[in-house]
């Protein structure tokens, strides 16, 4: 996911985008420890959404002081 689509997306959707992706995240990681993965790469990929959704909210978060 692009910082440009995150920027496009309101507060609600940014919260539920970011709830979203943790609990993938999650099953991924369950996935991992029991050797059933077959993307490894999608962990590192949805690690940085995590970030890119975060530093969105916290920069909204900083424009409105």
């Amino acid at each position: 996911m692009k910082a440009m689509e995150l920027r496009e997306l309101t507060d609600d959707e940014l919260r539920q985008r970011h709830e979203e992706t943790r609990k993938e995240l999650f099953n991924l990681r369950v996935q991992q420890s029991t050797g059933q993965i077959e993307k490894a790469t999608r962990l590192r990929q949805l690690r940085r959404d995590i970030a890119r959704i975060l530093t969105v909210m916290q920069a909204r978060t900083k424009a409105n002081r």
